[in-house]
C-alpha cells in the first residue's frame, strides 16, 4: 500500500520560508521520480517541482526557480520542497506525487504520476 503524507505547510508572511515534507510508505522513493504539485484556489493544478534519484537530476518550475528547491532523504524515505522568499501567489494546496515506475527523469507532466497525498495548505499572507 503506497501512502503519501505531506506536513509542513502553514500561514507565513511574504518573504518567509517553509519546508514540506512527503513521507512515503511502500518503496523506497530511490527508485521513483518523486514530484510536487500546487494548486491555487480557484486554479487549476500545476507543476512546482520534480526529483529523480536513479536519473541524479531535479526539475523546478520557472515561477519558482531561484526560490524552491526540492531533494530526498532515502533512508527516511521522504521528499522535501524549500520554500523560501514566498509571495501571495505561492498560496496553494500543495501536493506530492509518485512517478509511474517506467519514469525514470524528473517530470513536469502530472499523467506522469500515479500516486498522491491528501494535500498540506500553504498560505503567504501579503
Amino acid at each position: 500500500q503506497v501512502q503519501l503524507v505531506e506536513s509542513g505547510g502553514g500561514l507565513v508572511q511574504a518573504g518567509g520560508s517553509l519546508r514540506l515534507s512527503c513521507a512515503a510508505s511502500g518503496r523506497p522513493i530511490s527508485a521513483y521520480t518523486m514530484g510536487w504539485f500546487r494548486q491555487p484556489p480557484g486554479k487549476e493544478r500545476e507543476f512546482v517541482a520534480s526529483i529523480s534519484v536513479t536519473a541524479g537530476d531535479t526539475l523546478i518550475a520557472d515561477s519558482v526557480k531561484g526560490r524552491f528547491a526540492i531533494s530526498s532523504d532515502n533512508p527516511k524515505n521522504t521528499v522535501y520542497l524549500q520554500m523560501n522568499s514566498l509571495k501571495p501567489e505561492d498560496t496553494a494546496v500543495y501536493y506530492c506525487a509518485r512517478g509511474v515506475s517506467y519514469i525514470l527523469r524528473s517530470s513536469a507532466r502530472s499523467s506522469d504520476y500515479n500516486y498522491w497525498g491528501q494535500g498540506t495548505q500553504v498560505t503567504v499572507s501579503s
